[in-house]
């Protein structure tokens, strides 16, 4: 029938297999690789010969890393929202990767839009209600649907991929990786199996024997919420995340293993790259605490716990995340100043912070001098205590 249609593609194993499915069943497959970061040139270049090699009719590179900083980077840091206060939500590019690819999907005068995501995952769900949130579109899932006709769906693939005559690398055929500018994340074999993590599954992160000796540092500017310049150089976002992530992981810095809740009932362990980003989450974290007031402080973990739980779960598009930005971006207007990182390998800490909006009073430095007397320290404290007191004597009087 040589309908078009876009196919989201990464070059690994189920997006391959994808487009020799859609071949089958009569599509003209336009593959498209949305480019999020934290892939090379070399990279970029060998997924675009894999789509070609597969039959695509097509293929197109979108760039998407200037909107996923935008438009999740930036409201991130705002929350300092993490998954089960563990992840930092890496697959969020998907929301990029469905926007770029409906677009493209629109240019081709099409309605027909497929991905690669299984019937197990959340993948399925932030893909799929992502395309009913922007619009009317067809979607198409081929490894979900070969999950109908067998179980041994990695098998099978692997199969029809070989009688393809398509390479499959050695590692891809172990592990599923997804990197972009946000990190890496890998599943399959036995970090499946609640098993540890061989060697090989470093990707950024440096082991212990390969860190730097000593310790290093990091400066980093933030403008309105926003990180702004690393160690006195303005760098666009994408970039100075891009060299967090080499720099940090350098030095071992951002390597978890995490598991989850499938919105579907399963458990879901992955293990997961991440140093730009933790560096800029203890960062800013650091930075709103002085600034903020206590009020502020404690709100922003409510609603932290909710956009995690929306972006988790595949409502990037739901309208109530509109209002959660417009909170986040009123509590971040006196984010501003500069944060002095360290580490001396695998974990990292803010230890100076300069910004003219601390909250600090000239006459009153805790632990060391306050404004105030101690007769009005002293009843402060009775009255806050008033009702709990209350309740414990009265309740003494009637046991």
């Amino acid at each position: 029938m040589n309908t078009p249609i876009v196919l989201a593609f990464s070059g690994g194993v189920d997006t391959s297999y994808c487009v020799l499915a859609l071949r089958e069943q009569g599509f003209a497959v336009h593959t498209a690789f949305v480019d999020t970061g934290g892939v090379s040139a070399a990279q970029k270049d060998w997924i675009r010969a894999r789509a070609l090699q597969l039959g695509a009719q097509q293929h197109h590179e979108l760039q998407a890393g200037q909107a996923l900083w935008d438009e999740f980077v930036i409201p991130l840091l705002w929350s300092g929202a993490r998954m089960l206060e563990q992840y930092p939500m890496l697959c969020s590019d998907r929301y990029m990767i469905v926007a770029s690819c409906l677009r493209l999907v629109d240019q081709l005068g099409s309605k027909h839009f497929a991905h690669g995501c299984t019937g197990m995952g959340n993948d399925q769900l932030r893909f799929d209600q992502s395309v009913r949130s922007l619009g009317d579109y067809q979607i198409h899932a081929p490894i979900r649907d070969l999950q109908r006709q067998t179980s041994k769906v990695r098998q099978h693939e692997l199969e029809w991929l070989q009688q393809a005559g398509i390479e499959v690398p050695d590692n891809a055929s172990r592990y599923s990786i997804n990197e972009n500018l946000l990190g890496v994340t890998l599943s399959g074999a036995e970090i499946d199996e609640f098993a540890a993590p061989r060697d090989d599954t470093r990707v950024w992160c440096a082991a212990r024997a390969d860190w730097p000796a000593g310790e290093a540092s990091w400066s980093l500017e933030f403008a309105g919420g926003v990180p702004t310049a690393l160690n006195g150089e303005a760098l666009p976002g994408p970039e100075l995340l891009a060299r967090l992530n080499h720099e940090l992981g350098a030095w071992g810095i951002g390597r978890h293993v995490y598991t989850g809740d499938v919105s579907i009932g399963l458990k879901g362990r992955i293990v997961f790259e991440c140093p730009g980003i933790d560096g800029l989450l203890v960062a800013q974290r650091a930075l709103q605490e002085a600034v903020n007031t206590r009020f502020q402080n404690q709100f922003r973990h409510i609603i932290a716990a909710r956009w995690a739980e929306l972006v988790y779960n595949g409502f990037f598009y739901e309208p109530q995340m509109a209002d959660l930005h417009a909170y986040l971006h009123s509590s971040n207007r006196f984010v501003s100043g500069t944060v002095t990182l360290a580490s001396s390998g695998g974990d990292i800490h803010a230890v100076a912070i300069d910004s003219p909006w601390i909250l600090r009073d000239a006459e009153s430095v805790y632990a060391q001098s306050a404004s105030w007397t101690p007769e009005q320290a002293e009843g402060f404290v009775k009255l806050i205590g008033q009702s709990s007191t209350l309740a414990a004597k009265i309740r003494r009087q009637s046991s």
